[in-house]
């Protein structure tokens, strides 16, 4: 089997780890592959040295305007701060323009995703981005619907990714949709990463959406939630933990953590459950019970209240095996 071509769309202002990341999968994968599945390619409006946000120096090989489109499997397109520019250029803008219309799969790394949309490649579509600016691109254009919640998405043959390390992770999914989880397990390994962190995992994973605790009482009611999420986790619970009176627990937790205790509980007992849906085959009722909700049913109207899905919906969706694409 012809190898496939991979092409990384960079530009001045770039974040050079939504390259190098995915960069290295794709190169692993390939290494790891018995018919060296992937031919990377690294292309800009001028072949040359590409400065990234951060000063780097990043080289590319091939100007856009010397890549024959057809025959392109993937385009990935990184983000960075320059990428609103890049939205400028127009010979850029209209190579990707045909590019993607041809490739096989379009993705984007963080804000890549706004020169997926300027080029017409995104309308209608579910996508994903850094949350920093998903107000941002939602606004500029509404024809697309935007997720800021999970680490990437699949719609179609359009993956996108959230910021930075997400990309990793999207790769890593795709070479899995390729390659099969074998080899995706290996590249994995040797990068040592968190093999199929799923795509629905939130962006704001507990250590993002939360204050770091800055005491020890408080720390060590934080430790209880995360060690055992299904466990008993009242105030009094989490006040003997602590070795705090109930009210006094309430009073600190709430100043150091910017939550109150049980809204704290509560989400990190939905993240508990929503891996446990992605991840595994366990009955609903059981998952449940595990991750402190007791009942199939407090679980349901957690899910509706707080990502607007039933659990079962949820699973169905986001669930790791097989992916699915979005409906």
């Amino acid at each position: 089997m012809a190898a496939r071509r991979i092409v990384f769309v960079i530009f001045d202002g770039l974040q050079p780890l939504d390259l190098a990341g995915p960069h290295e999968v794709f190169s692993l994968a390939s290494a790891f592959s018995p018919d060296q599945a992937y031919r990377c390619r690294v292309a800009a409006r001028e072949a040359g040295p590409v400065r990234a946000a951060s000063g780097l120096l990043v080289h590319a090989g091939h100007p856009v305007s010397e890549l024959d489109p057809a025959g392109i499997d993937t385009v990935m397109v990184v983000g960075g701060r320059g990428v609103d520019a890049a939205c400028h250029d127009r010979a850029l803008v209209e190579w990707l323009a045909v590019a993607g219309r041809m490739a096989r799969r379009v993705t984007s790394v963080c804000t890549g995703v706004f020169l997926l949309a300027a080029a017409g490649l995104a309308e209608g579509r579910r996508v994903t981005c850094h949350w920093s600016r998903a107000a941002e691109l939602a606004a500029e254009y509404p024809g697309m619907t935007v997720d800021a919640d999970p680490i990437f998405i699949r719609d179609g043959r359009m993956w996108t990714s959230a910021g930075v390390t997400a990309g990793m992770d999207l790769a890593l999914a795709l070479v899995e949709d390729d390659l099969g989880a074998a080899v995706a397990q290996q590249v994995a390994r040797n990068l040592v990463l968190y093999l199929r962190r799923p795509g629905s995992q939130s962006q704001f994973s507990v250590p993002l959406w939360s204050a770091q605790p800055a005491t020890d009482p408080i720390r060590a009611a934080v430790s209880a939630v995360h060690a055992d999420p299904g466990a008993r986790l009242g105030i009094t619970d989490l006040a003997a933990h602590a070795g705090l009176s109930p009210r006094h627990l309430q009073r600190r937790f709430a100043a150091e953590m910017g939550t109150p205790p049980a809204s704290y509980v509560e989400r990190v007992r939905v993240e508990s459950a929503r891996r446990a849906l992605t991840e595994g085959d366990d009955p609903v009722e059981a998952i449940a019970r595990r991750c402190g909700f007791g009942t199939a049913e407090t679980l349901r109207r957690v899910f509706q209240r707080r990502l607007g899905v039933a659990p079962s919906e949820y699973r169905d969706r986001f669930r790791l095996t097989p992916l699915k694409e979005t409906p």
